[in-house]
């Protein structure tokens, strides 16, 4: 499993690499890296506690080949790294986990033992042009079968 700073992470993004937020839709449209495209790991159910996301796999198969090149952020670093794992599972071949993602990851203490990327001040947005979200990847997912 290869590994990158959110520093990294966006250097990647500039030479193509496809950030996939895998946090849920409402943490997404808090705000994201910018270019980021959302495919939540975790979502809400329906009496508002977190599951596994069932379409995950099959919104990421539908959206992307196995050679794409993907970075995976979450909030922290777990659920991304849970991601990776299991699109590396499931024939994805350029996977990357981004350390820190969102918020950064920290100790007990509260110091961050990895910045994350809105404490390293890279570009963030809130507004999503359609084509990323996860409603629009889940709808192409769905036309696919």
């Amino acid at each position: 499993m290869k590994h990158v700073s959110v520093v990294e992470a966006h250097q990647k993004q500039q030479d193509g690499h496809v950030y996939v937020d895998v946090r849920s839709t409402h943490e997404f449209e808090a705000g994201h890296p910018a270019g980021a495209v959302n495919v939540p790991l975790l979502e809400h159910d329906d009496t508002g506690q977190m599951a596994q996301n069932p379409d995950f796999l099959r919104v990421m198969k539908a959206s992307f080949t196995p050679d794409t090149k993907i970075l995976v952020g979450c909030q922290a670093g777990m659920r991304s790294l849970k991601a990776a794992m299991m699109l590396e599972t499931f024939g994805f071949i350029d996977v990357t986990n981004v350390k820190g993602g969102w918020g950064g990851a920290r100790d007990q203490s509260g110091a961050f033992l990895e910045p994350g990327w809105v404490s390293a001040n890279l570009p963030a947005e809130t507004d999503t042009p359609p084509d990323r979200t996860y409603e629009a990847l889940l709808v192409k997912a769905d036309k696919a079968e």
